[in-house]
């Protein structure tokens, strides 16, 4: 059998990244190759211009082929933007008898049913995420299976995107001759990248600091509850400083990566950095201080939002472990203090470390790849999930056919076996088909 092949991709707004990876012995996952190209055609998480993302998806693609050697063909992708909504829903079944457990059918049936509420005119549902189950009116009970009950009911946190940006995804997307295997919330993506199951059972913060937005995932007692994106990120610091000091953009962004910091006392009142000038022009001379003047007063911005949908959140005062601050952002200097400093909450800078074993590609351990590196764990997640499901069918049909009666076991014993055996043998081949994901 072939080893199972997952390729996340990253539709940035300011890099659009592809990463190819696989599970080795141990369970972790190792990185075959990397593709990447300036995002152009998209702003603050939203498609904007067609042409140029299919040429940005497919110059990352093939970089992407080229260093991992294989051809792609299906994709896990991410989706952000200020679009992006969040809302509570309660849902219910009524099962046909009290005496029967509660299947993992059953809860399937619950989930299914949220994802035909009705939602405001042009969004769809893209996650539904149960919260807690109530079991005949019993509450706060975390894992229904094998309890007996006859209605089942559940919170849920729904999360809906913009019908027009998921089709401008997909289009983009098809238009290289690839195919969506999943569309996966970015910041669910980050999470399973950089936070430990500690974190989520005790109460965490993660927040992705992108190129046009700021994504943020509150978990409590390993559940995800609250999502919201923040339409700020880095990009907005760096036009901040291009008007500032009235530089080039390209200017602005060097700048800001080599000696920007996010607090003004940390910055030096006698440093200055030397901007050469246009043409004909004698170079601009950028005082460091300045500088973190305008990094903290848009990274404020950014806290304040974040700690208002903390509050909004209502765990406030649940959340032992603090906040994880990742992607690109998350590597200014002095944002873990200035985190710390306003929101009063323990905080570090989430590496996507811990998930991986031997890689090919030492630059993806950057937090700037966080949501790469966990849109490729989604993806085995959901490989495994399918696995696990086709496993049990195949469990419930052979064991189907063990009920039968003794006079048909005797008159055609070898025959029902076979065709078990038969059909059996086409299913996981045709599965093994699909989960060589590429």
């Amino acid at each position: 059998m072939k080893d199972k092949i997952v390729v996340g991709l990253d539709i940035g707004s300011t890099k659009i990244c592809a990463l190819v990876g696989k599970k080795d012995q141990f369970g972790k996952i190792e990185l075959l190759g990397m593709g990447k190209a300036p995002s152009e055609g998209v702003t603050r998480g939203v498609v904007i211009n067609i042409d140029k993302t299919v040429t940005a998806i497919s110059e990352a693609i093939e970089e992407a082929e080229q260093t991992s050697g294989i051809d792609i063909r299906i994709v896990n992708v991410g989706i952000a933007g200020q679009h992006i909504k969040s809302l509570k829903q309660n849902g219910s079944i009524t099962r046909d008898s009290a005496e029967n457990e509660i299947t993992r059918n059953d809860v399937n049936r619950l989930i299914n049913d949220m994802y035909r509420i009705v939602t405001p005119p042009g969004n769809e549902i893209i996650h539904v995420m149960p919260q807690d189950y109530t079991v005949d009116f019993e509450t706060g009970i975390k894992e229904p299976i094998g309890m007996s009950g006859i209605k089942l009911e559940a919170d849920f946190n729904i999360i809906t995107a913009q019908t027009s940006a998921i089709n401008n995804i997909n289009r983009c997307v098809k238009r290289t001759g690839l195919e969506i295997e999943n569309l996966i919330l970015e910041p669910i993506a980050s999470s399973l990248s950089v936070l430990t199951d500690e974190e989520r059972e005790a109460g965490v913060v993660l927040v992705d600091i992108g190129g046009g937005t700021s994504d943020v995932a509150i978990f409590y007692e390993n559940i995800i509850r609250h999502t919201a994106v923040i339409p700020f990120g880095g990009d907005i610091i760096t036009s901040d400083i291009k008007e500032g000091c009235r530089i080039m953009t390209g200017q602005a962004e060097k700048l800001k990566v080599k000696f920007g910091k996010a607090i003004v006392e940390k910055a030096n009142v006698n440093e200055f950095v030397s901007i050469p000038g246009l043409r004909g022009r004698s170079p601009k001379e950028i005082s460091v201080r300045n500088l973190a003047h305008i990094i903290e007063a848009r990274m404020q911005e950014i806290i304040e939002s974040v700690h208002q949908e903390i509050i909004k959140s209502g765990y406030l005062n649940k959340l032992v472990g603090g906040i994880v601050i990742t992607g690109g952002g998350s590597q200014l200097r002095n944002c873990k203090q200035l985190f710390e400093f306003m929101t009063g909450m323990d905080a570090r800078v989430g590496y996507p470390n811990e998930y991986l074993g031997k890689t090919k590609v030492e630059a993806a351990k950057s937090p700037m790849y966080a949501t790469t590196i966990g849109l490729v764990m989604a993806g085995f997640r959901a490989l495994d999930d399918r696995d696990t499901k086709y496993q049990t069918q195949i469990n419930n049909n052979t064991a189907t056919s063990k009920t039968k009666t003794k006079a048909k076991q005797a008159s055609g014993g070898d025959f029902f076996r076979k065709i078990i055996e038969r059909t059996k043998g086409l299913l996981i081949d045709d599965f093994d088909d699909k989960k060589n994901n590429y």
